[in-house]
């Protein structure tokens, strides 16, 4: 049994993934900003998941979850990045606040998530990093340049954890 622990999963693909993983009998820590949208998912598997309070822009909160995820499961044998959120703006017209925060979640916040359990992963000798990318990683359309700029980043980043 692996112990995962995926971030954003309040919706979509993240939420999708622990319910999976959850029903094959797998432990997991379920992350998302707002807990209670993942809580439901902890009730119904009481034994195995742990619900958990995650902004990957924080770094106290990912210390704080680390160090419960090891309490209770011993270590992470998978991670997930999945935390991460789309932007569209014209180049010369978006916000610099709004491209450094999608920046901040998209990128950097991986790379914390990367960085607090690839130690653990490497002393074992064992472990899997899933960064969740998209098509806008190759493809950039008009409108979508930062936000394909952050994919990229990511998918440049995975293809060094070997």
């Amino acid at each position: 049994m692996a112990t995962w622990l995926i971030t954003g999963c309040s919706t979509g693909l993240g939420r999708a993934l622990a319910q999976a993983v959850l029903a094959h009998g797998h432990n997991a820590v379920v992350t998302a900003r707002n807990v209670t949208t993942v809580n439901d998912i902890a009730a119904a598997y009481p034994d195995t998941a742990l619900a958990l309070p995650l902004d990957v822009t924080n770094s106290a909160e990912i210390a704080s979850a680390m160090q419960q995820a090891r309490k209770r499961f011993g270590g992470i044998d998978v991670l997930v990045n999945n935390a991460g959120y789309g932007y569209r703006a014209a180049v010369e017209e978006a916000d610099d606040a709004d491209i450094r925060q999608l920046f901040d979640t998209n990128v950097f916040g991986a790379i914390d998530m990367i960085k607090a359990v690839l130690p653990g992963m490497r002393a074992n000798r064992a472990g899997s990093i899933l960064n969740i990318s998209s098509i806008g990683a190759r493809i950039s359309p008009a409108g979508s340049g930062y936000y394909s700029a952050s994919k990229a980043a990511l998918e440049g980043l995975s293809g060094s954890l070997h």
